[in-house]
């Protein structure tokens, strides 16, 4: 007899596997912030560009059951959205000419 699956077993520690991806982007745009923080704003802006395009690539990449609060419309709209975002957000960052 298999054992029954881990929500059934454990549903707190399934959630929090769960919610790994979301957890991953927010500890990136939490160094981003930090790093704004100590006045290299340009470098901050960078690396907080840079997890909203990993979580695009995250949630285009793992299946609905393991991508957690990533999820928050259909698929394609996520990854536009949050793609475009930190596209936008690294681009115009790059643009703004360095005194």
């Amino acid at each position: 007899m298999t054992p029954p699956p881990l929500y059934v077993r454990r549903p707190f520690l399934a959630g929090v596997i769960r919610q790994l991806p979301l957890l991953a982007v927010l500890v990136v745009v939490g160094v981003g912030l930090l790093v704004l923080t100590f006045d290299h704003w340009r470098s901050g802006l960078v690396i907080i560009g840079l997890a909203l395009m990993g979580a695009a690539v995250l949630r285009a990449l793992l299946p609905v059951r393991r991508v957690g609060f990533l999820a928050v419309r259909s698929r394609p709209v996520d990854v536009v959205l949050l793609a475009g975002t930190g596209l936008a957000l690294t681009v115009i960052v790059l643009l703004i000419p360095y005194p």
